[in-house]
């Protein structure tokens, strides 16, 4: 089936490509949206903006569900690049229709493969419609080795434990020089998030660069499990050696409500 490419150039110039040029010569993660997110009156959700820790810049999100995968995806080591409904991908249907969908998010692998991906509240949101996009976007990624998922929501203790974190996810919250590897050596073995943030010093201080490494994956813990002050807490080079760190892959996690929603105990 033969697939184009419809996306806004830096210079703001519209452009049709068919789509295996398109994703060999644009950089999608740079894009701006191709079509904004509506706001409607009475939804309790409107549009806002995510600040990516992995990028430095603000990608725009139009739902809670799509707000939660681009946390997810920030948050994953492998993702180096994210962007808001970057292309619209046109097809022409059975009976010669022209059929187009606008994937609501981008992101682009460290190997440099792709990601389209949309973010439904649940896996029936969109209907049959959508169900016939998933098929053909399935296929024209995988011709050129990327991938196309409709990704689930995590389950609520891990999104919770992860908006927690995310509110930490600023390089302002890793605090002064040689914190961080005082908590790595605090922590080189499994010890309590309090008992471990004490031992480094003032709890007040200690604590936010505490949960910036816990988002950075410099220290790990449970995420399917509420954190509290005596969750298990060790050094990132424990990962995989005990099975400490849920990590999401969600093709592989500008704050405009509070990020930090997520209960903790601590």
């Amino acid at each position: 089936m033969s697939v184009e490419a419809v996306f806004a150039t830096a210079a703001g110039q519209v452009t049709q490509l068919s789509w295996d040029q398109a994703t060999t010569s644009a950089r999608f993660e740079d894009l701006a949206p191709v079509s904004t997110f509506p706001v409607v009156p009475g939804r309790r959700w409107g549009p806002g903006w995510w600040w990516s820790a992995t990028t430095g810049r603000h990608v725009v999100h139009g739902s809670a569900a799509m707000r939660t995968q681009l946390m997810v995806l920030d948050r994953n080591p492998d993702v180096t690049g994210l962007a808001a409904r970057p292309v619209r991908l046109l097809w022409r249907g059975p009976n010669g229709r022209v059929r187009s969908w606008v994937p609501q998010l981008f992101a682009r692998y460290a190997d440099g493969t792709g990601l389209l991906a949309d973010c439904p509240s649940s896996p029936t949101v969109g209907g049959d419609g959508a169900q016939r996009a998933r098929m053909v976007l399935e296929a024209a990624c995988a011709r050129v080795g990327w991938s196309y998922r409709r990704l689930e929501p995590p389950p609520p203790v891990v999104e919770a434990n992860l908006r927690w974190l995310a509110g930490y996810r600023h390089p302002r919250n890793q605090g002064p020089p040689g914190l961080q590897a005082a908590l790595a050596e605090a922590f080189a073995g499994p010890r309590p998030l309090a008992d471990g943030a004490a031992a480094v010093g003032d709890p007040l201080r200690v604590l936010p660069a505490v949960y910036h490494a816990l988002w950075c994956g410099h220290l790990t813990t449970p995420l399917d499990e509420p954190l509290h002050e005596e969750t298990l807490v060790c050094a990132g080079a424990e990962r995989g050696g005990g099975g400490i760190e849920v990590r999401l892959d969600a093709g592989g996690g500008g704050r405009g409500r509070d990020e930090r929603s997520g209960r903790h105990k601590g």
